[in-house]
């Protein structure tokens, strides 16, 4: 079964610099985004997904770029990259520099990579594990970028995607020619990066087997660390809320999402001393109250979004948890 991390995470300091690589401030940036403006230049701050995409949307506005995470990520340093992005660079080669990316990119948020590969294509994409909603559009464009970057600087080859398949709205893509070499799809159900899958095994000049021996040990211990925080019902909760707003999942449709089956979820719920129904109810509560969190978001929507049938009976079941409405305690939240 795989292990997530948790929802909060910090942001490295490659993104504040890359920010400035960029012209845009980090106070300009959080100030757009609704977020504390010294969040910056705490060392212990933490950000949550949703927060995190508020920030790439503010990235979006203030550029006024549709490309600027393409832009974003050609400009970061490599050597400001945390150990869990850098060791990437120093594989074997482009398939095991992908598959170590994927590996331990756990360790800096919440997200997901897949790779999938079949005859000469092998598809790429990027799951965020705590929402509900794809990513922002820059963000998608700077998972690519990374990806093909890794490839490009390891290989010392210009790495050309197959395509890129895209979520958004057709647009000017002379930029997406000129970086990526490929063909852009828009439209698409997901966002995807299709490599050739020839390219995964051209060697790495920047292969250093002593940087891989002295850093994969103590990043496979602190991810293996990580992972062991999170227990089996916080990974139930996490799919319950991603799979909330499309109906109701049941027990089986979470197991089938985690890899295992019906029976042996339903004993490691228990031996944690829990019961998918109360799983099910706190998964529910906490999605509302982070939706409630965000004042962009209507009450109604907020109902809808968590799977109520009519908003009367999620306005009930809020009293019955809350003691107080909906709208009462988003008020009393914003007033802190």
């Amino acid at each position: 079964m795989n292990s997530i991390i948790d929802e909060r995470f910090k942001m490295p300091n490659a993104f504040w610099h890359g920010l400035k690589a960029i012209g845009l401030s980090p106070t300009s940036v959080l100030r757009q985004a609704g977020l504390p403006i010294t969040l910056h230049i705490r060392d212990n701050s933490q950000v949550t997904t949703a927060q995190l995409f508020r920030l790439w949307q503010a990235i979006e506005t203030l550029s006024e770029d549709p490309t600027v995470g393409i832009r974003f990520a050609t400009s970061l340093q490599t050597a400001l990259l945390p150990p869990s992005s850098l060791v990437a660079f120093y594989a074997r080669d482009y398939r095991d520099g992908l598959a170590r990316t994927a590996r331990f990119k756990r360790m800096c948020a919440p997200e997901r990579v897949d790779m999938r590969c079949e005859g000469d294509e092998c598809s790429i994409t990027v799951e965020w594990l705590h929402s509900r909603c794809a990513e922002p559009a820059a963000l998608a464009d700077v998972a690519f970028t990374s990806f093909v970057e890794l490839g490009r600087q390891g290989t010392g080859e210009r790495i050309v995607p197959k395509r890129i398949e895209l979520m958004r709205s057709n647009m000017d893509d002379s930029a997406y020619q000129h970086y990526f070499g490929c063909s852009v799809r828009f439209g698409s159900s997901r966002n995807t990066l299709v490599l050739d899958s020839a390219d995964l095994d051209r060697p790495f000049r920047t292969h250093n087997a002593e940087l891989l021996e002295m850093l994969v040990p103590a990043l496979a211990s602190a991810l293996q660390e990580q992972e062991a925080c999170s227990s089996v019902s916080d990974e139930v909760k996490v799919v319950l809320k991603r799979s909330m707003a499309s109906g109701r999942p049941d027990l089986a449709y979470v197991a089938r999402e985690l890899g295992t089956s019906e029976r042996t979820l339903q004993r490691r719920i228990t031996g944690e001393g829990n019961n998918f129904r109360r799983l099910t109810l706190e998964a529910r509560q906490d999605m509302v109250r982070s939706l409630l969190l965000d004042s962009a978001i209507e009450i109604n929507e907020v109902a809808y979004l968590v799977g109520f049938e009519d908003a009367n009976s999620f306005y009930r079941a809020f009293r019955s948890w809350e003691g107080v409405t909906p709208a009462q305690w988003r008020f009393s939240r914003s007033s802190h």
